[in-house]
């Protein structure tokens, strides 16, 4: 069973021996400044969420995604560490009083390794390899070193995962970083881990939580915190989840649905009937009647629909809270299954299940929003084909000039054939939506740089 004490660590990746500064900052409060102030955080503006970015009617881009995230995590934390120090009083002077921080650190961060264009994005740059123009790559021997791609090497591309990059964007060691990354505190690291076992369990349309070269990092976190190592006789690295993993997770499942919710009716893609029935749909009856009320006195048809939703995010937080206390145990050991939200009593979780139906047959599959996974899949496929023929043909003329515009933080001449590969996918998978369809477009003749 795992234990409060040593599940929160402000230890730090890579630098343990750092001591703390001394201000008001707690560690973890560091870790969301340093988050905040970073350049790949700030790219997220650029990044679609799910629909385009925005033209006259501003929706969510990734950025705003998970600045809101973080606020309803903070919320969740707050709300279990003041609920849980009545059942604990033992852990008042501990780090458990900072669960709020931790988990709005975490959700910050959670959304960090998404490549541009969204999901779509993220399925080129797997299906470049398992049934793209890259497949050559999984029999190809590296004429200069010898090595070929492992097996285990081969699933991290074909089934490429935005939450495995993220985890590798905050320890990777760039070139050039002597500690590598941003240095984060252990607890943080391992709450934005969803899936905590490598690519080799992510058979079928399975994710996971971290590349075979972040093995040892992962390993190394689990061993500090005392995470369950659950039982693997095939050889793979499975773990049970860091407690907090269910407090992020829920933060963004709430976000993400009740906000696409919203950006459909403010981009008339729903009706204000059929949003507010939705939204209506968490409540009971004497609940919908206070709501009612309240929504008389406010005229404007946008500001209800905004009105409904902070209801609708509070009614959600405030169940997440109470079968996060009620199921404890269950998830210090291990072994609670599936999501808070599946836990939630009926009405609301009806009514969370409606938004999901919803959003998969009128928003996800509305003409924008495929035009746009239709372009970011071309964009994305072109980009990566490109690269990967500099980097396993560097000698090449062509090569010498794309390998010459990446940035020298990416260490794609790294002595060893994945190494190249997961450089490329890290400069591809950083760009802003904006940056890769500019390079697509002058890669190709179609745009010049203006002198």
């Amino acid at each position: 069973m795992m234990n409060w004490n040593q599940l929160l660590s402000n230890k730090r990746l890579g630098n343990e021996e750092l001591p703390t500064k001394e201000d008001d900052r707690t560690e973890f409060q560091r870790d969301f400044d340093r988050l905040i102030f970073s350049a790949p955080f700030r790219r997220l503006q650029n990044k679609t969420q799910v629909f385009p970015l925005p033209g006259s009617v501003f929706v969510h881009n990734r950025l705003t995604h998970s600045l809101e995230v973080s606020s309803v995590g903070r919320s969740l934390g707050n709300d279990v560490s003041r609920l849980l120090l009545e059942k604990h009083p033992e852990l008042k002077n501990t780090h458990f009083t900072e669960l709020g921080s931790i988990v709005s650190a975490a959700c910050l961060a959670h959304d960090l390794g998404n490549p541009p264009f969204g999901h779509s994005g993220e399925k080129a740059i797997g299906t470049y390899f398992s049934e793209g123009d890259g497949q050559w790559l999984k029999d190809y021997v590296c004429p200069e070193t010898g090595d070929r791609l492992s097996d285990e090497q081969w699933n991290d591309l074909t089934h490429f995962e935005g939450n495995a990059n993220a985890f590798r964007l905050l320890t990777h060691q760039f070139v050039g970083r002597r500690k590598g990354g941003f240095v984060m505190t252990y607890s943080t690291l391992a709450s934005i881990v969803k899936y905590p076992y490598s690519s080799n369990l992510a058979r079928g349309k399975r994710k996971f939580g971290f590349f075979c070269s972040e093995i040892p990092d992962y390993q190394r976190i689990a061993d500090e915190l005392g995470i369950i190592r659950k039982a693997s006789p095939d050889g793979t690295y499975r773990y049970a989840r860091h407690p907090l993993v269910y407090l992020v997770e829920a933060a963004d499942d709430i976000c993400y649905e009740i906000m696409d919710i919203e950006d459909a009716y403010k981009l008339k893609i729903l009706t204000l009937a059929d949003t507010q029935r939705l939204l209506m749909g968490f409540f009971d009856e004497k609940q919908r009647n206070n709501i009612l009320s309240r929504m008389r006195t406010i005229g404007d048809a946008n500001e209800q629909v905004v009105y409904l939703r902070s209801c609708a995010i509070n009614c959600l937080e405030g169940e997440c809270v109470r079968v996060f206390v009620e199921h404890e145990q269950e998830i210090l050991e291990g072994c609670f299954e599936g999501t808070l939200i599946d836990h939630i009593n009926p009405t609301p979780h009806q009514a969370y299940r409606d938004c999901v139906d919803v959003a998969f047959s009128k928003i996800y599959c509305s003409k924008d929003v495929v035009d746009i996974e239709i372009a970011g899949f071309k964009v994305v496929t072109t980009l990566i084909d490109l690269m990967v023929e500099a980097v396993t043909h560097s000698d090449r003329a062509f090569s010498q000039l794309l390998i010459n515009r990446v940035s020298s933080q990416y260490d794609i001449k790294a002595p060893t054939l994945y190494g190249r590969l997961m450089a490329v996918l890290d400069y591809i998978s950083g760009m802003t939506d904006v940056f890769a369809l500019d390079l697509y477009r002058k890669i190709n003749g179609m745009s010049l740089p203006i002198v």
